[in-house]
């Protein structure tokens, strides 16, 4: 069995004191494919680091974080621009809106978010997103965007089935994670709704843990306790998730 992480911070400073081993347990409970999402320019040194260390499992995307796009956010794309430019990642992400923290740059996280939708369309990759209290907005932008060459992740969907089938209309699946296995989380009441072929899993280590870690650090071998959810809500084995999610990956990350 293969499981798939398609969205972990591995390089975070959370897992400072025990990297190694916090990644050999995910690869003991048989994750062994880890997709790694950007935030801004002052990690690439990191990212790059963990991919040196464990090349056979670790794939770096590109991009600049809704919540790092401040004053300096022309630098930070030029940044993305350059190690696009220089190097293979595979994608774009993660990118989008962020309402949550900053509702001020708005205007300048939508003008980040299409400049890269643009890049990953120039560069043929996938794009990653990240949306928090934005959903109305990163429609509005996907739906001017739309086409056959943009594709890509819903990363960490906690939205309604409505919005599960619009993100999808966009050659959108829909990342799945820790919130699936909450008492609130809500997603669980209709994601067996969507046909499985639409899902990807992740974990967003180190944040977001599953139940019954929920309120600790997150770490990749505890996608498991996501499988064993979706293996439930699905009536399917662990194994045949396994499979299809990773298959899923596969398509949009072409590796």
């Amino acid at each position: 069995m293969i499981i798939t992480d398609t969205h972990t911070h591995l390089y975070s400073d959370a897992f400072a004191e025990d990297r190694a081993e916090m990644i050999q347990r995910a690869i003991d409970a048989k994750v062994t494919r880890f997709f790694i999402p950007a935030i801004d320019s002052t990690y690439t040194s990191s990212m790059l680091q963990l991919e040196k260390d464990f090349p056979k499992h670790v794939f770096l995307m590109m991009g600049l974080h809704p919540t790092s796009v401040k004053e300096n956010y022309k630098e930070e794309l030029a940044h993305v621009e350059e190690f696009l430019a220089a190097r293979k990642f595979i994608a774009v992400g993660e990118i989008g809106i962020d309402l949550y923290w900053d509702k001020s740059t708005l205007g300048i996280q939508i003008e980040a978010f299409r400049h890269q939708i643009n890049l990953a369309k120039q560069y043929k990759l996938p794009i990653v997103i990240h949306c928090r209290e934005a959903f109305d907005e990163i429609f509005q932008v996907l739906e001017e965007e739309k086409s056959d060459d943009l594709y890509g992740i819903f990363h960490c969907f906690t939205g309604t089935l409505e919005q599960a089938k619009q993100a999808i209309s966009y050659n959108m699946k829909l990342g799945i994670g820790g919130v699936v296995t909450f008492k609130n989380g809500k997603i669980d009441q209709f994601l067996n709704q969507i046909d499985l072929k639409h899902i990807v899993l992740e974990t967003d280590s180190p944040y977001l843990s599953p139940t019954p870690y929920r309120g600790k650090r997150n770490e990749s071998a505890y996608i498991t306790r996501v499988l064993e959810k979706l293996s439930e809500l699905y009536g399917l084995s662990q194994e045949e998730i396994a499979s299809i999610t990773t298959e899923n990956s596969k398509a949009i990350f072409g590796i």
